[in-house]
């Protein structure tokens, strides 16, 4: 029971790493992109096939696009595909696209005491979190969604 008397004191508003759904549709919509590499999906088809509704598809896709981790066409018989292969697309760099600045916690409770470590230490492992995140490409994750027998 000593988290609970932990969360009771100074660092009770002490925030952890909680990704945000908008990266969560992103990563759902690359691996979506990554099973078909070569075939232009359309908003429509992520969105069934992510169970995203189609706003947010709208609303991440240009992001990815921006990002150069997805190409599109418009018109008729247009889509999006991957923009690089699989491989080259590492978990962490979409974290930080569609995260910006990963703030892991922030001690909203106090005001920062001078010379106190903890926004650096957290900054820190912020980019450790990152850093743990690139080890693994969009490749990877394919790899680990095969069925077990």
């Amino acid at each position: 029971m000593t988290h609970l008397k932990a969360r009771r004191g100074r660092f009770a508003k002490l925030s952890l790493v909680k990704l945000t759904r908008y990266t969560d549709y992103a990563l759902r919509i690359l691996i979506q992109l990554a099973r078909a590499p070569d075939r232009l999906q359309s908003i429509r088809e992520l969105s069934l096939a992510c169970d995203a509704p189609e706003n947010h598809v709208m609303k991440v896709t240009p992001t990815l696009v921006r990002g150069r981790l997805v190409a599109s066409a418009r018109g008729r018989g247009g889509g999006m595909k991957l923009a690089k292969s699989a491989d080259q697309i590492r978990i962490g760099d979409v974290v930080r696209l569609t995260e910006g600045v990963l703030n892991i916690g922030a001690c909203e409770a106090c005001t920062p005491c001078v010379g106190c470590g903890l926004p650096n230490l957290l900054a820190e492992a912020g980019e450790a979190f990152l850093t743990t995140l690139n080890r693994q490409s969009l490749a990877d994750l394919l790899q680990d969604q095969t069925p077990s027998t």
